[in-house]
Parts: C-alpha cells; sequence; structure tokens
C-alpha cells in the first residue's frame, strides 16, 4: 500500500508538472498569435504610413506609381510614333506640292512605306524610337546618382537628342523649302531654317515631348523603388507570420500531447487509488481459515447429534428430524461461510 501512495504522490508531481507546461505553452502560444495580429496590422498600415515603422519610403507610392505609369503609356506611344514618321520624313520619304505641311512631317504610314521599300528603310524607322527611350533612361540613371560628372554626362546627353532632332527639323524643313522655292529664293542654310516656325515646331513635339519622357519615367522608376521598399517590409513581416504560425502550430501538437498525458496520468491515479482502497480494505478485513472452520464446524455438529441422540427422551423419529435439521444448518452454514470452497482462507471485508 505504500508502494502505491508513492506512486500516486509521484503522479501528482509529474501531473502538475506538465500542467505547468501546458499553461506555459498556452501562454507562448497567446504571445505569437498577439504579435502575428501586430504584424497582419503593420502589412496594412505600411502603405499608408510608412514612417512610423522607421521606413524611408513615400506615402501612397502605389498610387503615385500607377499614375506615373499610366502617363508613361501614351507618351511613350507618341514618341514612337513621332520619331518613326519624322525619320521616314527626313531620309526617306519624297515629298508632294499637293501634300500640307502636316501631311509632308507626319505620315500616317510611314511604317509600312519604310518596309515596304526595303529591309534597311524598315529597320531604321522601326528601331529608331529606341534609340530615345534609350537616352530617356539613361537621363533617369545619370539623375539617380547626383555627382558632377553625372550631371556633365546628362547636359551632353540633352545637347545630342537636341541636334539629331535638329538634323530632322533641318531635313525635313529642307524638303518642303526646295517645294516651294522659286528662282529668286536663296539656298537653303541654317540661319533660312532658324527663321521657320515648322522648324522649331518639329524639334520641341520631339525633344520636349522626349524630356518629358524622361522626367516622368525617372518619377515612376523612384516611386517604383519606394514602393518596392514598402513591399520588401511586407514582405519581411509576412515571413514572421508563418514563421510564427509554424512554432504555433508546433506548440498546439505538443499541447495536445502533454493533455494526452494528463489524461493517462489522471487515469493511473484513479486505478492506483482503487488499488490502495482494496489492499486497504484486505487489512481491514478478517481472514478466516475455511478448512479449519470447516473442521470445528464439523465437531460442533457432531456433538449436537450425539446429544441429541444419547440426552433427549423423544421419539425416535423426531430425533431423526432434529438431526437432519443440524446437519443441513451445518451445510447452510458452511456455503455461506465457502467453507466448502478449495480455498485455504477466505477475507471477510469491514463494512459500514
Amino acid at each position: 500500500q505504500k508502494n502505491r501512495e508513492t506512486e500516486i504522490k509521484a503522479l501528482f508531481v509529474s501531473q502538475e508538472t506538465k500542467e505547468e507546461q501546458l499553461k506555459n505553452k498556452d501562454t507562448e502560444i497567446e504571445s505569437y498569435q498577439l504579435t502575428i495580429e501586430t504584424l497582419k496590422g503593420e502589412i496594412l498600415d505600411l502603405p499608408r504610413n510608412p514612417e512610423k515603422y522607421n521606413v524611408k519610403a513615400t506615402r501612397g507610392a502605389s498610387a503615385k506609381f500607377w499614375i506615373g505609369f499610366i502617363l508613361l503609356i501614351p507618351i511613350t506611344l507618341y514618341l514612337t510614333t513621332f520619331y518613326i514618321s519624322t525619320s521616314y520624313s527626313a531620309f526617306f520619304k519624297g515629298f508632294d506640292a499637293k501634300s500640307t505641311i502636316i501631311q509632308s512631317v507626319l505620315d500616317a504610314q510611314a511604317f509600312s512605306k519604310a518596309w515596304n521599300e526595303g529591309a534597311i528603310e524598315g529597320a531604321f524607322v522601326t528601331l529608331i524610337p529606341f534609340v530615345f527611350l534609350g537616352l530617356g533612361y539613361l537621363i533617369h540613371m545619370f539623375w539617380e546618382n547626383k555627382t558632377r560628372a553625372n550631371y556633365i554626362k546628362l547636359g551632353l546627353l540633352f545637347i545630342v537628342t537636341f541636334i539629331f532632332d535638329s538634323i530632322l527639323a533641318y531635313e525635313i524643313e529642307s524638303k518642303l523649302y526646295e517645294l516651294n522655292k522659286t528662282f529668286d529664293s536663296p539656298l537653303f542654310d541654317i540661319k533660312i531654317a532658324f527663321t521657320k516656325i515648322q522648324f522649331w515646331g518639329i524639334i520641341f513635339a520631339g525633344f520636349i515631348v522626349y524630356i518629358i519622357w524622361g522626367l516622368v519615367f525617372d518619377f515612376v522608376m523612384k516611386e517604383f523603388r519606394e514602393k518596392d521598399k514598402i513591399r520588401n517590409e511586407q514582405e519581411i513581416r509576412q515571413k514572421k507570420i508563418d514563421f510564427f504560425q509554424e512554432k504555433i502550430n508546433v506548440l498546439k501538437k505538443e499541447t495536445e500531447e502533454i493533455q494526452t498525458y494528463i489524461g493517462t496520468i489522471k487515469e493511473t491515479i484513479i486505478k492506483t487509488r482503487g488499488r490502495i482502497e482494496e489492499l486497504q480494505n484486505v487489512i481491514d478485513g478478517v481472514i478466516i481459515p475455511t478448512k479449519d472452520y470447516k473442521l470445528y464446524a464439523s465437531e460442533y455438529v457432531q456433538g449436537w447429534i450425539t446429544f441429541i441422540g444419547e440426552k433427549i427422551a423423544v421419539s425416535r423419529t423426531e430425533k431423526q428430524t432434529m438431526i437432519d435439521e443440524c446437519i443441513a444448518t451445518y451445510n447452510t452454514n458452511l456455503e455461506t461461510v465457502g467453507a466448502n470452497s478449495d480455498n485455504q482462507n477466505l477475507v471477510y471485508l469491514s463494512s459500514l
């Protein structure tokens, strides 16, 4: 019994230890869940208040990026159309006196006409817009690192672009001048070109829009970088959420195992207590040697039978009846106490 009681004490200690572990793990799970909710809130709030989380990004960068991107598309299409048309008009197109100035400068079929005239002409007018787009991209690259050398490079880019636009404008204006000149008209030169409105119109229709494209592109790239900073911070927080969620899953699994173990301990305690009660009942009970009891009872009955046969003065029939009743009572008593079984001893438990 003492061993069983010691076992129960050990089980109680183990149960308390496991319950403490369970409590700690539940607290840890709650802490992780609170952290996850905080991180989710930060992910939603980052685009609106990046400075709140020490993120050096512009507020509303996503909206600014998309506005700039949407504006960049039509400007790009305009530059592509403009340089395809003007380059074809300047280098390959034969002008017609019946055509208007606009028709002479901007040919709606410049792309198809150039390819019809030859692969070189087609490739030239197709690829030339990318030259200007590349120059615009360089504006962004040089403007990104504000050094003296980059400022010089930036200035050279503008000069080169302006000169090329001037060449296109000069070639187109020269062809227009040749169509309309008279015998008294002087030879076309740069001085005459400077006096023509169409010359400056062609330059600024390309050059100014080219500068606008470069600035818008630079703005879009900067906003994309700002937007990217916010997205990176959001991804970092999402990875933390995934990490904490994985830890929660592991803790929940461990919690289930502990709960199962505690349940097993409780069942063992109940069984052990039951066994202790059984042992206590044995201790508190009376042990009767049934074999000896049967011998003593037999001798006792034999004494009564002898007494009835020799001492009581009644008829033979009545004596036999009394003897039979004694034997019946004897057998009933043996059955009651279990003396007729093969057991050497029986335990009679105490009862309230």
